[in-house]
């Protein structure tokens, strides 16, 4: 039997949707191959061992305090797990992590750190991987040295004069405004006027110290799932079609009608050919590892223009990824069980 520790939670703004992937997960995992060891880390940071009883019931919408979980959770360097029973820290043997975290202080590279200090394997990239997937700015820059297409974007940290008539000029309008490090469309706002623009920049400069500027570009939304190997496997693409003003986190985690899915998208052979191609050439120059969702914009002109990677993409019930891959022919609990032993190779 091996003991998985799913590592969910977290002290990010999609706290909530990390508890609803770890719900999919726990119930896709197989009881006569797996033992899940649910961990959930508070919007504090703390880290409790939590009953998968209460995990399989709970809702995100009301979510009691993992102060009321089994016991409090600890990591030591090359140690792995411990947990604190009766006033003793004791370890908590765990064989594999599947961290299922969305934004800052889980999907940027800091857990991964973590756990790779403690020497566990875990699903998905490691710290390089994370860290430049988190980073859209950052992202944009080693994609575009790849000869990528990115849209056209400016970037303000905190603090920095912004000039409204100048950014207009430059993008044109509408644009989106939406934090660097940040997921799930938390903090993005779509400007359509110039007195919006400084609102925005407040808005997100809420969720990070650095903000992206992007012309809003004229195209089809589509999505392709990878999943690792020699070489990464693309699912068949979808596309996203917004029924509110853009995809934003109501259309994808608490509308169940805020956007239409066409899967597979209506693309000719060579379309997905070519956007398969393109999605694993991203995952492999931003140095992901294990799975990830590549997001592009198809313009009428057929010019392919990647949006971002998500690195821990959700496992809702109504998230792209795994509905792309049960789509391709890998079903919910059979894709689970690849990336958790595909963790538990040895990486070269």
């Amino acid at each position: 039997m091996i003991r998985v520790g799913l590592l969910f939670g977290g002290q990010s703004a999609e706290h909530e949707i990390s508890v609803q992937s770890a719900r999919n997960i726990l119930a896709a995992l197989s009881p006569t191959r797996y033992e899940p060891v649910p961990i959930g880390i508070t919007r504090q940071g703390q880290w409790w061992l939590a009953d998968p009883a209460w995990l399989r019931q709970a809702s995100p919408q009301k979510l009691p305090p993992f102060e009321q979980g089994l016991a409090p959770v600890g990591v030591i360097p090359n140690q792995g797990l411990i947990q604190l029973a009766q006033n003793r820290w004791e370890p908590l043997p765990v064989d594999v992590v599947f961290p299922v975290l969305h934004g800052p202080r889980g999907e940027d590279g800091t857990v991964q750190g973590l756990l790779t200090l403690a020497g566990l394997p875990f699903v998905g990239a490691g710290v390089l991987g994370a860290a430049v997937g988190m980073d859209k700015e950052v992202m944009k820059r080693l994609l575009t040295q790849a000869g990528l297409a990115v849209g056209n974007y400016r970037c303000y940290r905190r603090g920095e004069a912004v000039v409204a008539s100048q950014v207009m000029a430059e993008l044109g309008l509408p644009l989106f405004v939406k934090p660097a490090n940040m997921g799930s469309s938390v903090g993005v706002t779509k400007v359509g006027t110039a007195a919006e623009l400084l609102p925005a920049l407040a808005t997100a400069w809420k969720y990070d110290v650095k903000v992206l500027v992007e012309q809003a570009i004229h195209g089809r939304e589509i999505e392709c799932a990878i999943l690792d190997g020699s070489p990464p496997q693309a699912s068949v693409p979808g596309e996203i079609i917004p029924q509110h003003d853009f995809y934003s986190y109501e259309a994808k985690y608490l509308d169940e009608q805020g956007a239409l899915l066409k899967m597979p998208a209506d693309l000719t052979p060579e379309q997905v050919a070519q956007v398969q191609a393109l999605s694993v050439r991203v995952f492999q120059v931003l140095e992901c590892r294990g799975l990830g969702r590549v997001d592009w914009f198809l313009t009428p002109d057929g010019e392919w223009i990647v949006n971002e990677i998500n690195t821990i993409p959700g496992f809702t019930p109504i998230s792209m990824y795994p509905k792309l891959w049960e789509l391709s022919g890998i079903g919910y609990g059979d894709l689970v069980h690849r990336l958790l032993e595909s963790a538990l190779q040895p990486v070269e």
